[in-house]
């Protein structure tokens, strides 16, 4: 196999042509949504970048789950030690309501952890991007910034940032901040709420709601390597990749 190195190299240049070929559906307004058999929304879009990506990560030989390709069973992933994980554009409901908190997110996944992740925001150019004891870091107007390293967050502290809708509070996301002192809410859409984490703009994520394997998988790599830690609901252990069921049980990142 290629390095590491290598890989994070061929994962981000992959977002970042992903980002082109969303935009230009953005920009277009001809978005040719349909519904998928979940009802959760598919675009042009995300049928382009899936395509653009795919084709840039193939040269690794790796397997490749992409949201948008082909269901592949259990029976043949289970043997697979390094595969690529892609989500073509995470938050595609974002996507259609033009506010531009939507995402391209890539990781490396090695037996059930990502231990590569690449987030890639079209509509402003920012990449967020991390391996696996090497730091976590930004790329933003040509700049590489290092991401801040910090501990696990002290749910006792008062005054924290807790990412959370506003609009859509589940019950168990409500009295978990109804336990806190005096929090702040605040929002966005995709892998950008993981990205407020790792940017130091907030302090924990409750997320009480079903996602998909491939919503989490690039942003908790990137977290992992500011010293955030991405736990499965009232457990000490973290989400885990390539299980039988790609649905997430609930999680907070703190």
């Amino acid at each position: 196999m290629t390095t590491k190195t290598e890989l994070l190299d061929l994962a981000i240049h992959a977002a970042q042509k992903a980002c082109p070929a969303i935009l230009e559906v953005y920009e277009s307004g001809d978005f040719q949504a349909e519904a998928k058999g979940d009802n959760s929304p598919l675009t042009l879009a995300d049928k382009k970048a899936h395509n653009v990506i795919s084709s840039i990560l193939q040269s690794s030989n790796l397997p490749i789950l992409s949201e948008e390709g082909k269901s592949i069973p259990y029976d043949e992933r289970k043997n697979w030690e390094y595969f690529w994980m892609v989500d073509p554009l995470d938050g595609t409901k974002e996507f259609l309501k033009r506010n531009g908190e939507f995402t391209v997110n890539i990781a490396l996944i090695h037996k059930n952890k990502p231990v590569l992740g690449v987030v890639a925001v079209p509509a402003t150019g920012d990449v967020f991007y991390a391996s696996e004891g090497h730091g976590a870091f930004l790329k933003r107007n040509g700049q590489e910034i290092p991401l801040p390293r910090r501990g696990s967050t002290d749910l006792s502290r008062a005054g924290l940032k807790v990412v959370a809708s506003r609009s859509h509070m589940s019950e168990e996301t409500q009295a978990f901040v109804d336990k806190l002192l005096t929090p702040t809410l605040v929002s966005q859409g995709s892998s950008l709420k993981f990205m407020l984490l790792a940017e130091g703009k907030a302090d924990v994520y409750p997320r009480y709601a079903p996602t998909m394997e491939w919503d989490t998988a690039a942003a908790h790599a990137v977290v992992n390597e500011t010293g955030l830690r991405v736990f499965q609901y009232e457990q000490e252990a973290e989400l885990v990749y390539n299980k039988p069921d790609l649905l997430n049980p609930w999680f907070l990142v703190k």
